[in-house]
């Protein structure tokens, strides 16, 4: 019976112990989670939706803005259509151009331009000839070339290209004296020429369909 006695003692005094430690809140409990019915629903704020850079990440700088939405139309009708390659492209057609012109190159003019500016060519070649005149013309360097403006008309694609360069010209006789120009002095040119292509015809090469000076 004492025994009995005892160790309802001990547990009761451990039972006070327990509720001291365990019953009593101390300031740094952490709080339980509400149930889900009692929580406060979460806010999902929607993501901005990222576009990506427009015209100037597009085209390049080299790319003036009135000539944007017509690229833009070339590029949708003919997706293969790289803006870039075809700025690198006219530049060394520029090149040949003017190198066939000056060397009186018809055949190379011939799918180089379109039949009226080929014909524009042929005739001043002709004159020069008749004149006995020569060219020693050379292309010293293309300080800038950029996209003025371009046109789509249907399938008929037209793309302008200011030329900004310096050419090294000398004009000689039939006996070979010089009667203009200098090699020693590159002249400052500023040239705006238009070429066009059939989009998705078999013939790949854009032709020189328009000559002005800037």
């Amino acid at each position: 019976m004492f025994y009995v006695v005892l160790l309802g003692m001990v547990a009761g005094f451990l039972a006070l112990r327990l509720y001291m430690v365990l019953g009593k809140r101390t300031g740094h409990e952490q709080p339980l989670p509400k149930p889900a019915e009692d929580r406060a629903p979460i806010t999902v704020l929607p993501r901005p939706i990222e576009t990506p850079g427009e015209s100037r990440e597009l085209f390049g700088r080299n790319i003036a803005p009135r000539a944007e939405a017509g690229l833009r139309a070339i590029v949708a009708a003919e997706p293969g259509f790289d803006v870039m390659r075809f700025l690198e492209g006219a530049q060394s057609a520029y090149r040949m151009i003017l190198e066939a012109y000056w060397s009186g190159d018809e055949e190379q003019l011939a799918w180089l331009a379109e039949d009226d500016v080929r014909a524009a060519f042929v005739a001043a070649i002709a004159e020069r000839a008749e004149a006995g005149h020569t060219l020693e013309n050379r292309l010293v360097t293309i300080e800038r070339a950029a996209i003025t403006d371009a046109t789509l008309t249907g399938k008929a694609a037209r793309i302008t290209v200011r030329f900004d360069a310096d050419i090294a010209a000398v004009t000689r006789d039939r006996d070979g004296v010089v009667v203009a120009g200098s090699m020693t002095d590159a002249v400052e040119t500023h040239d705006i020429w238009t070429f066009a292509r059939t989009l998705k015809s078999s013939d790949p090469n854009w032709k020189l369909a328009d000559t002005d000076e800037a």
